[in-house]
C-alpha cells in the first residue's frame, strides 16, 4: 500500500494548522499536529513527559533527540498506516533526515505569508481572563468588544502574541524552519502556496497543486 505523508510548513500565524486539518479530512488521514503531541506527553508521568514539560514551559522548539522520539512513538500508531498529514515535525532539516529514514514524504506544502502578515493576525489574538476562550479581532469577533461571549470576562493579548513574541517567534521560524523550504525544494516535492488569501481558496489551490481538485 503507498502511503501518503504530507508535511505542512510555514510561519507562525501563517494558517497551516487550519489547512493540515482540512487536507487530512479531505483525504480521510490522520492530522499528526506535533505541538497537541507535545502537550499530551507533557502531562504523562513519563521521563519523556517531564523532559517535554521542561521544554514547553520554557519556550522551546525541542532538541532533535526529543522530537525524534515523539515522531516514533508517532508513526508506530496503526491508524498511519495509510500516512498522515504532519504539521509541526519536522522544523529542522535534521529532523527532516531523521523523518525520511522512517517515512517517504510525498509533498511538502509551504503556507507562504509574509512577517507583516503573520505580525497582524498573531497580534489580533485575545482570550477571555476568566474562562480561556479564544478571539481574534480579525476573523473571530466577539460580540460586544473587550468581552468573552460564553461568560462576559475581559479579552486580554495572549502571552505568544505580544510584539516581541511574535518577534522571537519569526525569528525563530527563520533561523531554523525556513532552511526546509530550500530543502524540499532540492528534491522537488515542494508545494508554495499563497496564504494570505480567503482560507477556502487558500485550500483551493492546496488541492490543485496535489491535482487533487474535482
Amino acid at each position: 500500500m503507498e502511503q501518503l505523508n504530507y508535511i505542512i510548513i510555514g510561519p507562525p500565524g501563517s494558517g497551516k494548522g487550519t489547512q493540515a486539518e482540512l487536507l487530512a479530512k479531505e483525504l480521510d488521514l490522520p492530522h499528526i499536529s506535533t505541538g497537541d503531541e507535545f502537550r499530551i506527553i507533557r502531562d504523562e508521568d513519563s521521563e519523556l513527559g517531564r523532559r517535554v514539560r521542561e521544554l514547553i514551559d520554557a519556550g522551546n522548539l525541542g532538541t532533535d533527540e526529543i522530537a525524534d522520539a515523539i515522531l516514533m512513538r508517532i508513526i508506530a500508531k496503526p491508524e498511519l498506516e495509510k500516512g498522515a498529514v504532519f504539521d509541526g515535525y519536522p522544523r529542522r532539516i535534521s529532523q527532516a533526515e531523521t523523518f525520511a529514514k522512517h517515512r517517504q514524504v510525498t509533498k511538502c506544502i509551504l503556507i507562504d505569508v509574509s512577517d507583516e502578515e503573520c505580525s497582524k493576525r498573531m497580534g489580533a489574538r485575545r482570550m477571555c481572563v476568566d474562562c480561556n476562550e479564544n478571539y481574534n479581532l480579525i476573523y473571530i469577533k466577539p460580540k460586544q468588544e473587550g468581552l468573552c461571549d460564553k461568560c462576559g470576562g475581559k479579552l486580554k493579548i495572549r502571552e505568544d502574541s505580544t510584539p516581541e513574541a511574535i518577534k522571537k517567534r519569526l525569528d525563530l521560524y527563520h533561523d531554523e524552519t525556513e532552511p526546509l523550504v530550500g530543502y524540499y525544494e532540492e528534491k522537488g516535492i515542494l508545494l508554495r502556496i499563497n496564504g494570505e488569501q480567503p482560507i477556502d481558496k487558500v485550500f483551493e489551490d492546496v488541492l490543485k497543486g496535489l491535482d487533487k481538485s474535482g
